[in-house]
């Protein structure tokens, strides 16, 4: 086992970089680990969809990062209070084989007065409620195991990002979810921070002896660096890359009430049809085609609408409050 130092790094796009370009690039003669913690930021799995995850207002007010990862599952919350850790191994033989590389990672927890334990297939759990979930991706004969390590993570926060958009947070959902997840820091018997957390991964990893380093040369944090910006820093990736979905969307125009439903394919506004009882003297369609083709996201559609006139068709209405309904 060789271990890599991030450098402190924590934009969730380089790291999700760095981690895709050991998986691809590094030399893998012994297995590698990686830790990581990332400023607040979504990250979705492989083939979902962002916007379905997300409250994309709440996200963007708050400069939260969306970044969608190699590996399947569901999306998770990162922030300063998370620590991510990822075995990157050669040969896919241990696919699905979560124990085996969740088990110092919970015996570490262990010696610490965490009564950490495996539940389920891939998460790990104390005192009966969650504090880890994990992932696997499988790319030409290399794997990685990644997981999250909830330490002290913002829960209140973290509700909010993942909660369907326009639903109010209330005492009772963030207690619900209180319930069923924990804070790895109110369950140890003494105060520690999340780098002393790290150390006792690394230590119980290696065994207590002297961490064996993997040295990334300046090319190879060049490389990283590309890989940040051709994937994980692209609308594509993060958003556009999703299965094709409908949105029905309703609300109150100057000219009656309106029901939209649009259809979604890569990101992108596919097909968009009005209904209800508004008051038009213009043909919807005319919007329709104005829409067609446009990101589906607050500036795009709203561009998509510069210069039309809407009041033929809706009243008299902003282009902006025409999008805020559609959103």
């Amino acid at each position: 086992m060789r271990f890599v130092d991030n450098q402190n790094i924590t934009d969730p796009r380089l790291n999700l970089a760095l981690e895709e370009y050991l998986l691809r690039q590094a030399n893998l003669d012994e297995p590698l680990l990686l830790f990581y913690v990332n400023e607040p930021a979504v990250i979705i799995g492989r083939n979902q969809n962002a916007l379905e995850e997300i409250d994309p207002d709440f996200v963007a007010a708050h400069g939260i990062h969306v970044v969608r990862r190699l590996s399947g599952g569901g999306a998770v919350f990162h922030d300063l209070g998370n620590l991510n850790f990822s075995f990157i191994t050669q040969g896919g033989e241990q696919l699905h084989q979560f124990e085996r590389f969740t088990r110092p990672v919970i015996t570490a927890l262990n010696r610490l007065g965490v009564p950490a334990m495996l539940h389920g297939k891939s998460d790990i759990f104390a005192n009966g409620r969650k504090i880890s979930g994990n992932a696997q991706y499988l790319a030409q004969g290399r794997m990685f195991s990644h997981g999250t390590l909830l330490f002290d993570t913002n829960l209140e926060m973290m509700l909010q990002a993942l909660n369907p958009r326009r639903v109010q947070i209330e005492s009772r959902a963030v207690q619900s979810v209180r319930n069923f997840v924990a804070n790895i820091r109110e369950l140890l018997p003494r105060e520690m921070t999340l780098a002393e957390l790290q150390q006792a991964l690394l230590d119980e990893v290696f065994g207590f002896t002297a961490v064996v380093p993997y040295d990334l040369t300046a090319g190879d944090w060049q490389q990283v660096m590309q890989l940040a910006d051709q994937r994980y820093r692209t609308w594509e990736w993060n958003i556009g890359r999703a299965p094709a979905f409908n949105v029905h969307r309703q609300g109150e125009t100057p000219a009656g009430r309106v029901e939209a439903r649009i259809d979604v394919q890569d990101g992108q506004i596919r097909h968009v049809s009005f209904w209800g009882n508004f008051a038009s003297k213009g043909d919807v369609t005319d919007v329709a085609l104005r829409l067609t083709g446009a990101r589906y996201e607050r500036d795009a559609m709203a561009a998509a609408l510069a210069g039309l006139d809407l009041t033929p068709y809706f009243g008299p209405i902003s282009a902006q409050e025409l999008v805020a309904l559609l959103w």
